[in-house]
């Protein structure tokens, strides 16, 4: 198969949609990012690698980085994580509080705000350095130890978290967060901050694609059945209260975040990054989404 070109054929097929959608200018330094931004980039466990547009360019993960997140306390904890958190698709918006409140404080899936709070707390509790120990997993899953946080971007959330303390804050008063508020809301915008390309994001998603370990390290990062849950929520609640459609339109395990980036994979063949910043009313990528229909639609390959 000609990745080359169908990658080509659908970055002519995208323009109309370029610079479309709304940028998310309610965190204030992601305000600034150019519309016109796009990439794409497919890598497969073979290492051939096929791009367009504006891979190598850093780009905030935002909520991509609660797969990571998931992954590191999994393989620390294993099952004792959905004890606090439910694996259960929201229907809501991902900053929704009248759902937490209604279910006691437990959070739908490690996926939306809340549950990656939960996750947030979880590692304060066993991680020695929770903040040094994720980028440190995130740049050995990508082989890439120039990524970074960009606390500029960290420091814009925490401005303007307000909704996000209301959820800390409603979960303490259930039980369900342990360690101080404001150190759980400092950490997880901290996460969110992390910047990363097209090409780095792919690198780092592979491993999952590779069933959890590594493809050039060979190293086993999560377990196979880590692995298989872990992909399950990235299949029914990677795209806020709009992974049905995903899963309709695309077909692929992924997760999305309101910095433009949706990084997905098919499992044993390849993983597959796109961004581009201007989001639909569900805080996707319009594009990002748009790009990814065409390409499992043209290849024929997703895991239905």
């Amino acid at each position: 198969m000609d990745y080359q070109q169908i990658l080509e054929e659908i970055q002519q097929e995208i323009i109309p949609l370029i610079g479309k959608g709304t940028i998310a200018d309610y965190i204030p330094e992601l305000a600034c990012v150019d519309k016109n931004k796009f990439g794409m980039y497919l890598l497969l466990l073979d290492d051939s690698a096929y791009e367009v547009g504006d891979v190598q360019e850093l780009f905030s993960i935002q909520s991509i980085s609660k797969v990571f997140m998931l992954a590191l306390i999994i393989s620390h904890i294993g099952e004792k994580v959905y004890e606090r958190v439910n694996v259960e698709p929201s229907g809501d918006p991902f900053n929704s509080l009248v759902q937490l409140e209604y279910e006691g404080g437990i959070p739908r899936n490690p996926f939306i705000n809340s549950g990656a709070l939960v996750i947030t707390d979880m590692m304060l509790t066993h991680l020695e350095n929770p903040k040094e120990e994720l980028l440190r997993f995130v740049q050995e899953l990508a082989g890439d130890t120039s990524i970074a946080y960009n606390e500029k971007v960290a420091n814009s959330e925490k401005a303007i978290g307000f909704k996000n303390a209301a959820m800390v804050n409603l979960m303490k008063s259930f039980g369900n967060i342990h360690h101080d508020v404001e150190d759980v809301l400092d950490l997880y915008c901290t996460f969110c901050s992390i910047e990363m390309s097209c090409a780095q994001l792919a690198s780092a998603f592979r491993v999952f694609a590779n069933h959890g370990t590594g493809v050039i390290d060979t190293k086993k990062y999560i377990t196979k059945s880590q692995y298989k849950r872990i992909t399950a929520i990235m299949q029914t609640c990677g795209f806020y209260d709009e992974a049905g459609e995903f899963a309709f339109r695309v077909g692929l395990p992924g997760k999305s975040g309101v910095g433009g980036g949706i990084a997905a994979m098919l499992p044993s063949h390849y993983s597959i990054v796109v961004w581009s910043p201007g989001l639909n009313e569900k805080g996707n990528s319009l594009v990002g989404l748009k790009a990814l229909e065409l390409f499992t639609t043209k290849t024929g390959t997703s895991i239905f």
